[in-house]
């Protein structure tokens, strides 16, 4: 199974660019993780031929928030997947939201716009970046998660 991983869009409308984005690279993908900072729910709209996961992030209008949780646990397989926005300082995240699960073999996690890929005591932490906004860093990305024996993730620069 493969899941495009997206997070971080901060867009108010439709935008072709991520119709784009989707298009391109989540056209083989059997299901879609957005990690928050959506926005507006327009946004939502370039997802609508995929199954999609939500969780709300911090700058999520009320909307969004009300619609969609701050976290989810997702089962696929006989693997267990956490997704979630973040807060605070991109300085100690991971440790911040590991306790917010239970058990789990990976971590989707948002809001530093920085990609991460790697594994902390046996957890798979990923952060798939933004796809649109450069505000803290200078390449935009996404991120592909691979299902299967294991879970493996790659990091997209768009």
């Amino acid at each position: 199974m493969k899941i495009g991983v997206i997070s971080d869009t901060h867009l108010h409308q439709y935008s072709l660019e991520l119709q784009g984005i989707i298009d391109a690279y989540f056209s083989a993908v059997d299901m879609i993780f957005h990690a928050g900072d959506i926005v507006e729910s327009d946004v939502l709209t370039v997802f609508s031929a995929k199954k999609v996961e939500v969780v709300a992030g911090n700058m999520d209008s009320l909307a969004i928030r009300e619609k969609f949780p701050t976290k989810k646990t997702i089962k696929i397989g006989k693997f267990t997947i956490g997704l979630i926005h973040g807060w605070g300082s991109p300085i100690g995240i991971e440790k911040r939201l590991r306790p917010e699960f239970g058990q789990i073999d990976c971590l989707v996690y948002g809001h530093t716009h920085y990609p991460v890929n790697k594994i902390i005591d046996g957890v798979l932490f990923f952060n798939p970046g933004s796809a649109t906004e450069k505000r803290f860093t200078k390449k935009n990305t996404i991120g592909i998660l691979e299902i299967g024996e294991q879970i493996k993730g790659e990091i997209i620069e768009l």
